[in-house]
């Protein structure tokens, strides 16, 4: 079965191209109303959906509600699965649908799941998006210029505005060309009439882009809160060939991802949201499959020490050192010539317990003037200690 291509709103479902193009799943419990909104209905389909397709993918808008967008991930989080991936498009809502069709177009070819969800990203670079808007005056998506402003006050006005890939906002007079920059490649126009005429749209905007085919379309109901205004034409321009889009995904170099395992293009994995590895660590799983042997947390080597404690080593002498700075924490016998004397204890011989963890007395240099460590101004000096042995 190819990977499910769900949709948040029946809005978002445009009508197959040809028949081989599968139905997008329609996730009811997203929608608005007393019927939707519950957290139950959303668990049982979206479980229904991995259980028959193996891996699900969901579109939907960046713009939505928090509150759908919450649900989602609860409904991910509470499934515990990593089978369904949760895409979240910045585009308006004719080019999210839009978006949505190519997907399914890809999900009948030999792409993995985890590739098909990653190239959502791609394919939204060479989408192009716009509207022609009576008033710019409450639209935020797009960057409005002061002068832009004070003119769609003024009655009859109409901009061209292209939201995506790059934005730009055109006014309008006359018939002539709106001057939006056109896409480098043949497209297939969509368009959603609403409360202005679409011929702008169909004729001068589609000679200058070069336009292959126009679809009309349903205008979705998001697109007046998207765009501000309840008088547009929103449209949108995309790669009509199945074949075209299959050479530009599978030109771009794949991953795996580290985390989940999944193959991927582009620098984050749309199923786990793990984001790519540097260069020099990709390859590198993020949790190791066992504990690591002591002496090699962090990248360390083993000490020698850790080495020689199992049974094998018992009774064995320890190689000699070459560093005679090493010599004393390594060998038993006597310390080199020119290493420094351990501190003697309270009967002449070498220091044991406590006595071992005193400092060696050192000589104070002529300068420092006389030596007593343990001289106090309001106490009387200790008395001298013996040294002689004890009976």
């Amino acid at each position: 079965m190819p990977t499910a291509v769900a949709v948040t709103s029946p809005e978002l479902v445009l009508p197959s191209p040809d028949r081989h193009t599968p139905p997008a799943a329609i996730l009811q419990s997203a929608e608005p109303g007393e019927r939707g909104g519950s957290l139950d209905r959303t668990l049982a389909e979206i479980h229904t959906l991995v259980e028959q397709h193996g891996h699900v993918l969901v579109v939907h808008p960046a713009a939505a509600p928090p509150a759908l967008v919450h649900r989602l991930h609860a409904a991910r989080a509470a499934l515990e699965t990593d089978r369904l991936a949760l895409v979240g498009v910045d585009l308006p809502p004719l080019g999210t649908a839009l978006l949505a069709l190519q997907l399914r177009q890809l999900s009948i070819c030999d792409f993995s799941p985890g590739v098909l969800a990653s190239a959502a990203r791609l394919l939204a670079h060479y989408l192009h998006a716009g509207a022609v808007l009576g008033s710019v005056a409450r639209l935020d998506q797009v960057p409005v210029g002061l002068k832009a402003h004070a003119k769609s006050w003024l009655p009859g006005s109409q901009f061209a505005v292209l939201a995506r890939p790059e934005p730009q906002l055109v006014r309008l007079s006359g018939d002539q060309d709106p001057g939006l920059k056109a896409p480098g490649f043949p497209t297939r126009l969509v368009v959603a009439e609403g409360g202005l005429p679409a011929e702008r749209v169909t004729g001068a905007l589609a000679r200058a882009w070069h336009v292959r085919e126009v679809t009309p379309t349903k205008l979705p109901a998001a697109s007046a809160d998207w765009w501000g205004t309840s008088k547009l034409t929103e449209f949108a321009a995309a790669i009509p060939d199945i074949s075209v889009l299959y050479q530009l995904v599978s030109s771009v170099r794949r991953e795996e991802c580290h985390w989940c395992g999944l193959e991927l293009i582009g620098d984050r994995c749309a199923f786990c949201a793990a984001p790519l590895p540097p260069p020099g660590e990709r390859g590198r799983r993020a949790l190791p499959a066992t504990r690591p042997a002591p002496g090699r947390l962090r990248g360390r080597e083993p000490s020698p020490a850790l080495a020689r404690t199992g049974p094998a080593a018992a009774g064995r002498a320890l190689p000699a050192v070459r560093d005679p700075r090493l010599a004393p924490a390594l060998d038993t016998g006597a310390a080199p010539p020119g290493a420094p004397q351990a501190p003697a204890g309270p009967t002449g011989g070498p220091a044991t317990g406590v006595h071992a963890l005193r400092p060696a007395q050192r000589e104070a240099p002529a300068d420092w003037g006389p030596h007593r460590p343990y001289e106090d101004p309001h106490q009387p000096p200790p008395p001298p200690r013996s040294r002689n042995p004890r009976p």
